[in-house]
């Protein structure tokens, strides 16, 4: 009989409750009580969600993030938080979210780092070691959700980040011997395994994700020491692995001494014949069959044909899964009401991927026959999709076959561009500026609700955002800042609101899932070719030059971008799609330039996230997604300056191909990491210029000028002053006002006094 479990499901809620219940706790709105007791609630839905599994994961719900769960699990807390005073979950948050200064400097809190998940737009808090790190188990908040799920129904399957890959994630801050500090870890797990046992837990699962990477000897040898120690632990232990291939880890990773292995087998399928035939006679295998990333239905015939003969091979032993945490897709397609019903039936989010994932294991244990109904309509939504005429464009997929390298290059070098530009737009040294959103406030969210309802004309929508549109100007020309944004009142999310505007995307109500704390997108549905049939950005754009004589910035989303948060159609290469997206923002970014708009920023927040995780496939996908860029923002003159925007994500090893990209100006994050980034232009010559993000956006803390100008000649040792940029690590739109504008004030003043102490 095949076992069903999950491997994780989202925490946020189907109306974004933990969203809410966390912003009120932060407030003060709420007390511990109420938050503690919203998140029992989200439990306890999602449980019930998942009654139809054999094992339900718990551990899987976070306040924050689950990767700083796991460091409070072992009890290791950055000392600068552990000092301070208040209860647990108080400590807990001023990690993610650092803490205000109070009277004077010396309160307030520097949050932890916070990167990517993997190749995801999940972010993680970067566990903080040391050469003197220690351990100590705390397992009462994990204990008490197990208990939880018994009392829910459910036989419950306790989640926790693996030894090695909790190393793997970490940021020795004295840049000494991550693995080092094994030793003094594993018996920390092995009583958290021991624990759990004695509390009537039968199997754990050890999430080790860092298994589908290269690893070198050391790394290797880690896992085998590791999984050696946990040999005589009392409890089974499912060894995870997702988002990638074991490749050249398959033999390790099968013979590992634990009771289960799981497999990403949407993204391995093709190895998996190997590790049936390396895996040991006495050890499950859980295939992770159903796509926990993307949110297309599955073909559950082609699956059961694939899967008969695996589980008549392994019988008992052979478990199903997504191929990963549910973390990374909506809850429930059943709560969108407006989408459109074609497109609808193609798609499955959480709930209908478990759904799915019921009717693979009643086939393989009790036959077709069993499930015939499910399998019939399944067959033919995926034959509707196949064979709609909505998906292809033919225009559209000649004018992509047709791009050229040249379409890509600027008319000149940049050294020659640079002066034209600063001449152009007569900028002084440390120019300022920002990502370019401004806070998103109630009055701005109301009117957008108001507009989508048809309560509110279009033109008096228009005259609302214009309204908006002043005051963020107005603000910035008191402040002094250099290159003035619009600030985005219009717009709902960086993606999603370009993709509103071109064919070949579908929207959902409620498909949010969580990028970092309470932070949750809307990722568009990117199901056909894609097409700009009008300007978007451009007239709120005029608008706002017409109220300054500054520069003010145009502000788009790149394509790569664009592709890596979009849930992305799977029927053609991600690369082809990427450059229908440059095509159809090229024609934005020119249209912007033909209306007086001289300087032209294009995101590509996401350009890291979207690199494979084994470095043999690196080049393939940069190659491409730099062409993207390039051919989106290089058909310009030399007087306009481009932009782009990078944040939370290391690229010290991908620098060249950002060089490629031949932005005139790149601003990143560098705030959390306190300019460690730059690091790499100690070896590296960057060419142009660079804005390193002075402040933590993310963060209640108000920078002070003296650290923003420390930050500034840190930067200085590596960049030329002349070449170098203040502002922001990010876009403002998640802050307010009275967070906002004290900042940027300190910000302005912190660039004039590098302009004086470098005159």
């Amino acid at each position: 009989m095949a076992i069903t479990h999950n491997l994780g499901f989202p925490r946020i809620g189907a109306r974004r409750e933990l969203k809410h219940a966390t912003e009120r706790y932060w407030r003060g709105d709420s007390s511990q009580e109420e938050l503690e007791t919203a998140g029992s609630q989200i439990r306890e839905q999602n449980w019930q969600r998942q009654a139809v599994l054999d094992y339900a994961p718990v551990g899987d719900f976070s306040f924050y993030d689950h990767l700083l769960d796991n460091s409070f699990l072992l009890g290791h807390v950055p000392d600068r938080v552990a000092i301070t005073g208040g209860n647990a979950l108080d400590r807990y948050f001023r990690v993610a979210r650092g803490r205000s200064a109070g009277d004077d400097d010396a309160s307030a809190i520097r949050a932890g780092e916070m990167t990517k998940w993997f190749d995801t737009n999940y972010h993680y808090i970067v566990p903080e070691l040391s050469a003197d790190s220690t351990f100590s188990l705390d397992a009462d908040r994990l204990l008490s959700q197990v208990e939880e799920a018994r009392k829910s129904g459910v036989t419950p399957k306790p989640i926790v980040v693996g030894p090695v890959t909790y190393l793997w994630l970490s940021k020795a801050e004295d840049e000494s011997d991550r693995l080092a500090l094994l030793d003094r870890l594993l018996p920390v797990y092995h009583e958290l395994f021991e624990t759990l046992a004695a509390n009537g837990v039968d199997w754990v699962q050890v999430d080790e994700p860092a298994l589908v990477y290269d690893l070198d000897v050391d790394w290797k040898k880690a896992f085998e020491t590791a999984y050696g120690h946990f040999a005589d632990t009392s409890a089974r232990l499912m060894v995870t692995a997702y988002f990638g291939k074991l490749a050249d880890n398959i033999q390790m990773a099968a013979n590992l001494p634990v009771a289960g292995l799981h497999v990403d087998a949407i993204k391995g399928r093709d190895e998996v014949s190997k590790i049936v035939a390396a895996l040991p006679a006495d050890k499950v295998l859980s295939l992770g069959i159903i796509d926990g990333r993307n949110v297309w239905k599955a073909d559950l015939a082609g699956l059961l044909d694939w899967l008969e003969p695996i589980a008549k091979q392994l019988g008992d032993r052979l478990w199903l899964a997504p191929s990963c945490s549910m973390l990374h897709v909506p809850i429930d397609l059943a709560s969108e009401k407006n989408l459109d019903p074609e497109i609808k039936n193609w798609l499955a989010f959480g709930v209908q991927k478990l759904g799915e994932l019921e009717v693979l294991a009643t086939a393989l244990n009790h036959g077709r026959a069993a499930v015939q109904r499910a399998l019939d309509g399944n067959a033919e939504a995926i034959a509707s999709r196949r064979a709609s005429a909505r998906v292809d464009d033919p225009e559209v997929k000649q004018a992509a076959a047709a791009i050229t390298p040249q379409l890509g290059q600027r008319n000149t070098s940049y050294a020659e561009r640079a002066e034209q530009q600063y001449n152009g737009l007569n900028l002084p040294e440390y120019p300022t500026t920002t990502i370019g959103s401004f806070p998103q406030t109630k009055d701005i969210r109301k009117a957008r609700q108001r507009y989508k309802k048809g309560n509110l004309s279009r033109e008096d929508y228009v005259a609302e955002m214009k309204r908006e549109i002043e005051r963020a100007v107005r603000e910035q020309e008191q402040l002094d800042l250099d290159v003035l944004v619009h600030g985005e009142p219009e717009r709902n999310d960086m993606v999603e609101y370009f993709g509103e505007q071109m064919a070949g995307y579908a929207f959902s109500e409620y498909g949010w899932v969580q990028s970092f704390g309470s932070r949750c997108v809307k990722p568009p549905i990117l199901y056909g070719d894609i097409r700009r049939d009008q300007p978007i950005t451009v007239d709120w754009l005029k608008y706002a030059q017409t109220l300054t004589e500054k520069p003010v910035k145009g502000m788009l989303t790149g394509p790569v971008t664009m592709l890596n948060w979009s849930f992305v159609r799977d029927d053609q290469p991600r690369s082809q799609t990427c450059m229908q997206l440059a095509l159809a923002i090229r024609q934005e970014v020119l249209d912007l330039e033909a209306s007086g708009i001289n300087v032209i920023q294009i995101d590509e927040a996401a350009l890291r996230e979207g690199l494979p995780l084994r470095r043999s496939q690196w080049q393939e996908y940069l190659d491409w997604a730099v062409e993207a860029f390039r051919v989106t923002a290089n058909g310009v003159a030399d007087t306009t300056q481009t932009h782009t925007h990078m944040c939370y994500s290391e690229f010290n090893d991908i620098i060249g191909s950002i060089a490629a990209m031949d932005a005139d100006v790149i601003t990143i994050e560098t705030s959390r990491s306190n300019m460690e980034l730059l690091d790499v232009f100690d070896d590296f010559d960057y060419p142009n210029e660079i804005g390193p993000g002075v402040y933590d956006i993310h963060s209640p803390n108000i920078p002070a000028e003296n650290q923003v100008v420390e930050l500034m000649n840190k930067a200085g040792e590596r960049i030329p002053p002349e070449r170098l940029w203040v502002n922001p690590d990010c876009g403002l739109k998640t802050r307010q006002w009275d967070e906002v504008s004290p900042a940027l004030a300190n910000m302005v003043s912190a660039a004039k006094s590098l302009r004086h102490s470098h005159a």
